[in-house]
């Protein structure tokens, strides 16, 4: 356990960093585009790690993972910096900051016996992006393994081809943001590459990650029928129609002040579209309605949900009660 980590290559006289899918070309005292992994002596080294900034025990729905253990709970932890730069990020204090002072010192053994004291299920690594901080996580991921309990990845999606292969058997669900679906969007705006992230998306699916998306939806960015359609297209036909899809309401924030708070209309135009694109989960998140779970079989009700609470719960074994057909996800 060690803040100096092997990924990375060397390409001359700098080196490449291989967590995320910027491969980051650093010379000597160079720090990547996450603010946070530098080259120090022709080494990487993670500048947070095992300082976490912030932690809490969540419900796994607020991930949102609604495929996930449901009803459990998780230690959701992040650390500072991100890859991206997203002008309307929720969690821009942290995320969006290069300040390590206030961090909090902890260890992956005292992350693990935490969640263990508290019942979580889970841990979470979220809040800012968690590739960043991969070299953290994988330790505390490998001893939560250990003890029980799984490991949830909520990620922009631009993990290397190389993180993939390495968080093989360590994590064990991901949420992954498709933010729009066009190319110069993530470029100017977000300061990444959506092709970087669809290819993400189908590797995961490939490498039977249990994976669900989340479009968070930007009055004025990413709301017209067509974009809406391309992203649920592109869930149901490149991932499956059983990948569950969270279009979440934005609410001004960050750099963003200027736009008012997603309509539920707009919300409920969404939904439409992705049943008509043949995807059988869809919740409207940041919005106090029911995110119920039905069978795509015979349209029971299966889970009842308000918030971020369970209010029904009727699969039995994975399976709905009424027709038993096998309902997608991980249910212990």
């Amino acid at each position: 356990m060690s803040r100096v980590h092997s990924f990375f290559k060397k390409e001359g006289e700098k080196v490449v960093c291989q967590l995320c899918r910027h491969y980051c070309k650093l010379k000597e005292g160079q720090v990547g585009i996450c603010g946070v992994n530098k080259n120090e002596n022709g080494k990487m080294v993670n500048l947070v790690y095992g300082k976490v900034s912030a932690i809490n025990i969540d419900p796994i729905e607020k991930k949102p993972l609604y495929h996930f253990l449901p009803g459990s709970t998780s230690l959701s932890i992040g650390t500072v910096g991100c890859n991206f730069k997203c002008p309307f990020c929720q969690n821009w204090q942290i995320s969006q900051s290069k300040d390590f002072e206030n961090s909090y010192n902890v260890t992956p053994k005292e992350l693990v016996d935490i969640a263990l004291n508290k019942g979580c299920k889970s841990i979470s690594y979220t809040y800012n992006e968690p590739t960043i901080f991969w070299p953290f996580a994988k330790d505390v991921a490998i001893l939560a393994k250990a003890n029980g309990l799984k490991n949830v990845f909520v990620s922009n999606g631009f993990e290397t081809p190389e993180l993939i292969e390495d968080a093989k058997g360590l994590i064990d669900a991901f949420n992954i943001d498709i933010k729009g679906f066009k190319s110069d969007y993530y470029k100017k705006y977000l300061k990444g590459n959506l092709a970087g992230v669809l290819d993400t998306l189908k590797l995961l699916k490939k490498n039977k990650f249990w994976v669900e998306c989340t479009t968070l939806i930007v009055p004025g960015d990413n709301d017209s029928d067509d974009e809406l359609r391309d992203i649920a297209r592109f869930i149901a036909k490149e991932l499956d129609v059983d990948t569950p899809w969270h279009i979440s309401a934005f609410h001004p924030d960050y750099k963003v002040l200027d736009k008012g708070a997603t309509p539920l209309e707009t919300l409920q135009r969404a939904y439409e579209i992705g049943k008509e694109e043949g995807l059988h989960y869809i919740y409207m998140g940041n919005v106090m309605l029911p995110s119920n779970t039905y069978c795509p079989n015979c349209n029971e009700l299966l889970i009842e949900r308000i918030g971020y609470s369970i209010r029904q719960y009727k699969l039995v074994d994975g399976k709905c009660f009424n027709c038993k057909t096998k309902i997608a996800g991980i249910w212990r």
